[in-house]
Parts: C-alpha cells; sequence; structure tokens
C-alpha cells in the first residue's frame, strides 16, 4: 500500500485495506481526485462471505424493532446529509447537484419504507382438506444476499436492494461499481454505526472481473441481485444457475415515448427533453425512440430544439448547469462513436452532439437529437447510455405502438396524448413493465414495483412490497391441533 490514506473495504465488522487501490477521479474535473478506495483481491471476498454466512442467522433472530430502528436511523442519517453526500455523488458520477442530491434523499426514503415494511410481516392461514389440521404460511430470509450495483444511480440504486434485503433478515455482500466508489463508501460508513451483527454487511470493492466473479460463482450466497449491462447480465444468470442460486436482473433498455397528433406540444416536449438528456441520458429508463405521428411531427421537433437550444451543459456542481459531465473516458468514447454510426447510417442531426469544454478538463457532450430515422438502425436497437434521441415518424397510433414494441427490450414505454382511448389502449398493449402517460419514462416511485420485460429484466420485481419475493422464502407449516 501507497502512503495515501485509503478508504477500505469493510469486512466482518471491520475497516480492511485492500490488496490494491485506485484513485477515484471526476468525471468532471480530471484533476479532482475524491480519494483512494481499496480493491478486494479473492482472499477478502471469501472473508467477506464466511463473515456472512456466519452473521446472517443472528440477523434473521433479531427483533422486528431493532430492524426496524436500523433501518430508520439510516434513513434519517441519508436525508439529513443529503447536500453533502448529494455534492460527493455530483462529484464522483457527473450528474448534476440537484440531482446528486435527490438521488440521495431519494435513497433515504428507501431505508424509511423498509423500515415500515419490518413491522407489516404478516403470514397467512388456511384450513386443511384433512380434519383437524391447521396450516399457516410465513416468509423467512432467504440467506446471504449479492448486490451487485452499477455507477449511473450510486447510491439509489444500493439502497434499494440493501434496505429490503436488511428488513427481511439477510446478510450482505455489496459489490458497487468500480467507477463510483465513494458513494457506496459513505452509504457504508452510516451503515457500520448501527449496531449490525459483525459480518451482517459487507463492503467488497474491487473489479467485476475478479469480485464480481467470484460472487457469481460463489455456493455461499443464497441469492444474487445485479443492475447493469444485457451481456453481464447473461453471465451473472449463467453462472448463478449452476448453483441454483436465486437471480434478480435489471440489465438494458431502449424506451421509446409516444407523442400522438393530439398531444399537449409543451407537456410532450418536456416530457421528451427531461426523459432523454436529463442525467446526462445515463439512465436505464431514459427515451432514447421518440416516435411521433405525422401530425405533429414538424411542431414537436421545433420545439423540442428550441428547448435543447435553452440547455446548459457544464460542470455539475456549477449553478444553471442542467447536463453534468458523461460518466467516464469510455463512456465518451462509446457515445461519440453511436454519434458517427447514426451518421453513417443516414440519420439527420437536427441539433448537438458537440463536445463542450469547460474551464475544467473533464468529459462534456451536447445532447444530441437526430431526425430521419427508422426503428432498424443501429442508433434505434442498442442502448447508448447518452445523451441522444431519435426521432422516428410513423403515421398513426398503430404504427406507433408496434414501432415501440419492436425491440428486444421492454423496461419503460410512455405515450403523450389527450385521448382516453389511446391512453387506455397503451397501458394494455405496450411490452414494458412500467408505462407512463404524458410524463416522461424516467422517473418511478419506490412504494411501488420496478422492473422491465424481455431482455430488460429477470427475475422478481424490485421495490414495493414486491421486493419481498426476491428476499424472502416462504414455508408453509401443518399442525394437527
Amino acid at each position: 500500500m501507497s502512503s495515501v490514506s485509503v478508504f477500505c473495504n469493510y469486512i466482518a465488522g471491520q475497516w480492511v485495506e485492500g490488496a490494491s487501490s485506485i484513485a477515484n477521479v471526476s468525471p468532471a474535473d480530471l484533476s479532482d481526485t475524491i480519494g483512494h478506495y481499496a480493491q478486494a483481491d479473492k482472499a477478502q471476498t471469501e472473508a467477506a462471505l464466511d463473515a456472512a454466512v456466519a452473521a446472517q442467522p443472528k440477523w434473521q433472530e433479531s427483533g422486528l424493532e431493532e430492524r426496524y430502528r436500523v433501518l430508520m436511523a439510516i434513513g434519517d442519517e441519508l436525508i439529513a446529509r443529503k447536500d453533502e453526500l448529494g455534492k460527493l455523488l455530483a462529484r464522483e458520477e457527473g450528474k448534476t447537484l440537484a440531482e446528486g442530491v435527490g438521488e440521495t434523499y431519494r435513497s433515504g426514503q428507501f431505508f424509511h419504507y423498509y423500515a415500515a415494511e419490518v413491522l407489516r410481516q404478516m403470514g397467512e392461514t388456511a384450513d386443511s382438506v384433512r380434519p383437524g389440521v391447521e396450516i399457516q404460511t410465513h416468509r423467512e430470509p432467504v440467506g446471504v444476499v449479492g448486490i451487485i450495483t452499477p455507477w449511473n444511480f450510486p447510491t439509489a440504486t444500493g439502497a434499494w436492494k440493501i434496505a429490503p434485503a436488511l428488513a427481511f433478515g439477510n446478510a450482505i455482500i455489496f459489490k458497487p461499481a468500480n467507477q463510483v466508489p465513494a458513494s457506496a463508501w459513505a452509504l457504508t460508513e452510516i451503515i457500520s454505526r448501527q449496531g449490525l451483527p459483525s459480518g451482517t454487511f459487507n463492503l467488497v470493492m474491487g473489479p467485476g472481473a475478479e469480485v464480481g466473479d467470484l460472487l457469481i460463482h460463489s455456493k455461499k450466497i443464497n441469492a444474487l441481485t445485479f443492475t447493469g449491462s444485457l451481456e453481464t447480465g447473461r453471465k451473472v444468470a449463467a453462472a448463478t444457475a449452476v448453483n441454483l442460486v436465486k437471480c434478480q436482473l435489471e440489465m438494458g433498455s431502449k424506451n421509446a415515448l409516444v407523442i400522438l397528433d393530439d398531444a399537449d406540444l409543451d407537456n410532450a416536449v418536456e416530457c421528451a427533453v427531461g426523459g432523454a438528456f436529463f442525467g446526462t441520458g445515463q439512465k436505464c429508463t431514459a427515451s432514447s425512440r421518440l416516435i411521433v405521428t405525422e401530425g405533429i411531427h414538424d411542431r414537436f421537433v421545433a420545439a423540442v430544439i428550441k428547448r435543447m437550444e435553452q440547455l446548459v451543459v457544464g460542470h455539475p456542481l456549477k449553478e444553471g448547469v442542467h447536463i453534468g459531465a458523461v460518466a467516464d473516458a469510455r463512456q465518451m468514447e462509446q457515445n461519440l462513436r453511436y454519434l458517427d454510426i447514426a451518421k453513417n447510417e443516414g440519420a439527420t442531426l437536427a441539433i448537438g452532439g458537440e463536445v463542450v469544454t469547460e474551464d475544467t478538463e473533464g468529459y462534456y457532450l451536447k445532447p444530441a437529437l437526430f431526425i430521419n430515422t427508422t426503428n432498424d438502425m443501429t442508433i434505434n436497437r442498442e442502448e447508448a447510455f447518452a445523451p441522444i434521441a431519435c426521432v422516428i415518424k410513423v403515421k398513426d397510433y398503430e404504427e406507433a405502438l408496434a414501432t415501440l414494441n419492436d425491440t428486444n427490450y421492454g423496461l419503460t414505454g410512455g405515450i403523450c396524448t389527450q385521448s382516453l382511448k389511446y391512453a387506455t389502449d397503451f397501458k394494455r398493449r405496450a411490452q414494458t413493465g412500467c408505462v407512463m402517460i404524458n410524463l416522461p419514462t424516467a422517473g418511478t416511485d419506490y412504494h411501488v414495483p420496478f422492473g422491465g420485460r424481455k431482455e430488460s429484466s429477470f427475475g422478481a420485481r424490485e421495490q414495493g412490497t414486491y421486493a419481498k419475493e426476491f428476499y424472502t422464502v416462504v414455508k408453509t407449516t401443518y399442525i394437527r391441533s
């Protein structure tokens, strides 16, 4: 280890130096090193797994009010420190300060919600077909849970997985994305002060190829929840299947927003711009396909361009900035590659797509809008995870719906219309897990299920009461009176 102070992993109730460390550099300012973060090796990851296995029965036996207290305290501190931790999040991920603060506040709400769920755990009874026999069903913890989170929502994604896992009595191995260790470490530090049995919660930072790979192949875990790319998700599913480990995957998307001729134009523009570009387009719920019927097409495109001209790209901590930095050099390179692909396939760049020079050296890109695109173009088939949106012109509602469903993904889908008929039909026929009507495709609540269809999701839904389907197992008991 170097003489530089390093933020450690958290294993078996202790802060542990890693086998090595990495520098966490802000994508908004390459001279801003947020800190150096430990990198776990195989031995440390195995130690964390062993600690979780040993601790889980103790946490399972804890009283409901103790779990309630722990989750409430975590939520309280996240909300109380939302400005401080939101700034840290914005520095390391590149999203605007307002988005960072909002994400931190929402993370606290997840812990508050599941604190309440702790006290709502109810079983059921049933009469047996046999006289004199009573049946009871109740839920128990699934056991040791591996949690692997992405870089785009480093606090919120961790929160909506960690909170229900703890609420239902499970032990945790938490592996965050290596691009954003600071937010994960800050959340872990809060959790470390709540008096959990040693080993109940473990943080192992490190590369997916080593730490993540060990977790997904481990026989010591009972369930693994992953949010990330489709390619990696397939590997996770294959690896966990070998050991019959319960698996939950949230993966790619290619969301669409439909704008019909009768839409409120101002609202449709706000839905499109907010859903496609805020968060630098780095949201799994972003609407990168804008499917527009021909009667409103020209007016909509003109209005979106006018609105995009008002967007300010810049350092995420500056006032008045709408779009912060791209996450890292690799993501920036991918964004530029997709811009070239779209142009080479014949799409027309209506506005944006230029690299922006800021006062600080970082990764900045103006949001881009392409027109004259078709749904079979690469830019409309693959997830770019970028501030890039493509307009697809269609004849009518039926063609719009067919175009929306013509994708391998199915996370969110939206429609802007003043017609109850079309809104109702869309709700039923859109092949997505979440449907938005006169709202941006990006933006979901914490107390209801979240997830998609097709190649977007696999396994039980996340969030709300539906989370118990993944983090618990059902036991049926027969009693002779």
